[in-house]
């Protein structure tokens, strides 16, 4: 018998196809329960719990009626396909724990199952971040389309950890509405993910090969942010919008400035891919 036979999802509402929802999360009690309640018209919510979690994060999810699954973590791709392995659904919709579908999305979402689903094999949805107290309007995070509804079986994550994007082959669709992003509880918070991805990141490029010049270090941070703020017309968003910009800018000088300085100290490909594991 298949897992997705095993686990017995039947057919979904309204005559519409079965979906999934699929959540990884770590650490989210925070936003995890508005994230689940946003999910649910899901014929099955499947929460992928990272082992390292230390907060109540297993206990909202269980709450809140989804199936649970505690698992290591090996990579953000490698755990959201892991979640698509687990889901019983003939489509899956994979979101974020600081993640939640606004109202209109989620009634979009169910009417396009129901009545255009069978044309794509996927659709994108429009996302925009809460951060420094505003939604932001322009720079770097918006506008911010991601493919997140699709059929199970045409769709798999790839790319570089920690930020893999799904590759689904047939034809996509945009629904209308707002996939809310609270990512940041503030501005140490975001500081500190700069850290964390970055370390990521970086043995993940030392591993490839990937060599840093000194001009990487100059132009690249000052390029990023001149993306971010002039030509994404972050300015628009005020502070908000400026501290995005010099944050992200950060991002971009500490990666490339960790592969400069494993290179420096002779760190090997082989090396670095451990040094992956632990980082992860």
């Amino acid at each position: 018998m298949s897992r997705r036979a095993a686990r017995g999802v039947e057919g979904g509402a309204g005559g519409r196809p079965r979906v999934s929802a699929c959540v990884v999360a770590r650490d989210a009690e925070r936003t995890l329960e508005r994230c689940l309640a946003s999910l649910a018209f899901a014929d099955e919510r499947v929460v992928i719990v990272d082992e390292r979690s230390c907060d109540a994060t297993e206990s909202i999810a269980i709450s809140a009626g989804a199936r649970v699954i505690r698992r290591a973590y090996a990579g953000n791709v490698e755990q959201k396909n892991y979640a698509l392995d687990c889901a019983g659904g003939d489509w899956v919709l994979v979101v974020d724990a600081d993640e939640a579908l606004s109202p209109e999305l989620a009634r979009n979402v169910m009417r396009w199952l129901e009545s255009r689903a069978g044309a794509f094999d996927g659709a994108e949805l429009g996302r925009k971040t809460l951060h420094l107290g505003r939604w932001l309007e322009y720079g770097d995070f918006h506008p911010d389309c991601q493919l997140r509804l699709f059929r199970r079986e045409r769709g798999r994550f790839s790319g570089a950890n920690p930020h893999g994007r799904v590759r689904v082959e047939g034809r996509i669709a945009k629904i209308d509405g707002c996939l809310e992003h609270r990512s940041y509880a503030n501005l140490a918070d975001q500081i500190e993910r700069v850290r964390e991805f970055s370390a990521i990141e970086a043995v993940s490029l030392c591993a490839s090969g990937r060599r840093v010049r000194w001009t990487d270090l100059a132009l690249r941070p000052a390029a990023r942010f001149l993306r971010a703020y002039v030509l994404n017309q972050g300015f628009r968003d005020g502070f908000a919008g400026f501290a995005v910009a010099v944050v992200s800018a950060f991002h971009v000088l500490v990666k490339y400035a960790s592969v400069f300085e494993r290179e420096q100290h002779g760190v090997a490909p082989r090396e670095a891919a451990a040094a992956s594991a632990r980082a992860r």
